[in-house]
């Protein structure tokens, strides 16, 4: 089993920053990629950004692109996500996951396996 914990979220003004954090503890061997996902009230939730465990390869959605990156330190076992420039539509509740098994396809919710309870980030206009 593995456990995840995030820190970070908040309330901050449109176009400003916050750093996210992720802290994985159990079976961390197990641990092939990390995610970020993000769910608004009433939508589905979406994916973020992913990056391997080994080596390092980052995964971003698309339209986050240049605003959002994600990172890692493999001895604190712990992830982050850096998102600057938010905006309000960025208003959300932030997800940490993790994949236990490889595979090509990062970018949706069905191949993780852990979750994280979230932390709320919320953006002002």
């Amino acid at each position: 089993q593995v456990q995840l914990v995030e820190s970070g979220g908040g309330l901050v003004q449109a176009g400003g920053s916050l750093r996210l954090s992720c802290v994985a503890s159990g079976r961390t061997s197990s641990i092939y990629t990390m995610g970020w996902f993000r769910q608004a009230p009433g939508k589905e939730r979406e994916f973020v950004a992913a990056i391997r465990w080994s080596g390092g390869s980052t995964y971003y959605a698309d339209s986050l692109k240049g605003r959002f990156t994600i990172s890692r330190d493999n001895a604190k076992n712990t992830v982050h996500l850096v998102m600057n420039s938010l905006k309000p539509e960025d208003t959300a509740v932030y997800y940490c996951a993790a994949l236990s098994a490889y595979t090509l396809v990062v970018a949706t919710t069905t191949p993780y396996k852990y979750w994280g309870q979230g932390t709320q980030v919320t953006v002002s206009s």
